[in-house]
């Protein structure tokens, strides 16, 4: 298995593609303008506890108050409070909390008015950035993300990832960071942190350490509100939570990221290092290594997979659907409920991809094509948990209902990636749109593959496309003619017609008549 993460750089953005063996599972864009990243702490102010919610809202500088809930004020609130005060005064001087004097904890149940007041200085972490029309969601409840572990201030327990199975090698964890954690301060230890010696747990914690105090030494006199953390960019993010062995490449077009990168795996993975490498092409990235094709592909209402079946995927503000199609198949050799199975079997490896791609969060509802056999129901459903293990995101799928929907719900922290593929039609008016003409050649392929395997297989089969398209399709002795020829083991003849649109076409057998 190949991972490699293309970075693409920009004016204003800088975009980030995940691919698995050249496919396509994750993009992200960092923009210059984006204040509210997941992960970012705040120095703020209470602007008003509404009894009713059980929560509270808080001035962090967006345009809307952010929301704070009382089980996110996290039960070590009245310490924060305490050292906050504190420390933007100038009375605290010392940030270790070895010698911080810990209030009580607050009651797991209590009443949001009894915790916090109005006008109230207190820090808080983006743990949701803006969405629609709703404004960040953020908590109390500190935690600063290291390569290994995660340290949570003013707490004082050990706890381990649940992905974590061994029993043994969770005990060795928690006796390696139980004896090397700073005093007031709780640690989590991360799934990659498996395996690991002790000098590099170390390691994470004193950066984390460091972190911590620089921030702290930012909150004497700070402005209200103002950021005093911010999060690791996009690209260091990315590494540090998906980075492991099974990367083969890291693709920079910017030399300022590039030295970045390299920097950052340098720290962590010095053995790696090689494996960043900087583009000079004159290609542009995204399209040397097909990820202008696969966005173009892959985002839109249609969602195209192997063997002709597809996915029709609709979004509303509170939930996602999508719905299962098979397409236009023929397959004497298996009967329906064998051929649902195989179709099934393909979405759900696709949905899993789709789900990280888009970044799609909150419920759910797949209608897979209905299966009368349980354990066809039971295979399905274990193949889809499979799938989305690597999924970062929190998530819980649920069986098949009776009705054949599965649904899922999957933590939303950020806005879903919603890319426009529509593009003007050059034959249409009135604004007319049609898909992407570089999804065009796609399309061509799909259709051939579904002719030459049905009753079409013995028949000569005549392209009717655009004068255009019909050069695109022949030119070279390597043309794309050529590659289906091999592939097929047919040749198709193209026909050019001057009558078609520039996205039209038939297939059509020596008689003249459409068979496709």
């Amino acid at each position: 298995m190949n991972k490699e993460l293309i970075v693409r750089s920009g004016s204003n953005a800088v975009d980030f593609a995940l691919t698995k063996d050249g496919k396509l599972i994750e993009l992200h864009k960092e923009e210059d303008n984006n204040n509210f990243s997941v992960g970012d702490i705040f120095i703020a102010k209470i602007r008003k506890p509404v009894t009713g919610l059980n929560a509270a809202f808080v001035d962090v500088g967006y345009e809307k108050d952010a929301f704070l809930h009382y089980h996110d004020l996290g039960p070590q609130l009245s310490s924060m409070l305490k050292f906050v005060k504190g420390a933007s005064t100038g009375k605290l001087k010392d940030f270790s909390l070895k010698d911080f004097p810990f209030e009580k904890d607050i009651d797991k149940d209590g009443s949001i008015n009894d915790a916090i007041k109005s006008n109230q200085s207190l820090l808080v972490q983006i743990v949701k950035e803006p969405i629609s029309t709703k404004g960040p969601r953020i908590s109390s409840e500190l935690s600063l993300a290291g390569r290994y572990v995660v340290m949570v201030p003013f707490s004082d327990r050990v706890s381990v990832s649940q992905k974590i199975e061994s029993k043994e090698e969770k005990e060795r964890l928690k006796r390696l960071v139980r004896s090397i954690k700073p005093k007031g301060f709780g640690v989590i230890i991360r799934t990659v942190a498996e395996g690991k010696k002790v000098a590099e747990l170390d390691k994470d914690l004193e950066n984390l350490l460091t972190k911590w105090t620089v921030m702290c030494k930012k909150l004497y006199k700070a402005p209200h509100p103002s950021k005093v953390l911010v999060e690791l960019n996009r690209a260091s993010s990315i590494l540090r939570d998906v980075f492991n062995d099974t990367f083969t490449g890291i693709h920079v077009d910017d030399t300022t990221l590039y030295n970045e990168i390299k920097d950052y795996v340098q720290e962590i993975a010095p053995k790696k290092e090689s494996i960043v490498k900087l583009y000079e092409s004159s290609v542009p990235i995204f399209e040397k290594f097909g990820i202008e094709r696969q966005i173009k592909t892959s985002f839109g209402r249609t969602a195209s997979m192997s063997k002709g079946a597809y996915l029709i995927i609709e979004h509303t503000e509170a939930l996602h659907v999508i719905d299962v199609n098979s397409g236009n198949r023929s397959n004497k050799a298996k009967n329906q409920e064998d051929t649902a199975l195989e179709v099934n079997m393909i979405s759900a490896t696709e949905i899993a991809r789709q789900l990280r791609l888009r970044d799609m969060g909150g419920i759910i509802v797949v209608d897979f094509i209905d299966m009368g056999k349980p354990d066809h129901r039971k295979k399905l459903f274990e193949h889809l948990r499979d799938e989305m293990k690597d999924d970062r995101a929190k998530h819980k799928i649920l069986p098949p209902s009776k009705f054949g929907l599965i649904q899922i719900t999957r933590q939303r922290v950020r806005p879903e990636r919603n890319i426009k593929t529509m593009e003007k039609n050059p034959n249409g008016l009135n604004g007319a749109e049609v898909e992407a003409p570089i999804v065009l050649i796609d399309k061509i392929k799909s259709d051939l593959e579904k002719l030459l395997s049905g009753p079409a297989k013995d028949n000569d089969v005549i392209l009717h496309i655009h004068p255009f398209i019909a050069a695109y399709l022949t030119k070279g002795l390597q043309s794309i003619r050529f590659k289906w020829f091999m592939e097929y083991k047919k040749w198709v003849k193209v026909q050019s017609r001057d009558s078609y649109t520039y996205l039209e076409y038939r297939f059509k057998n020596k008689e003249g008549k459409t068979i496709y």
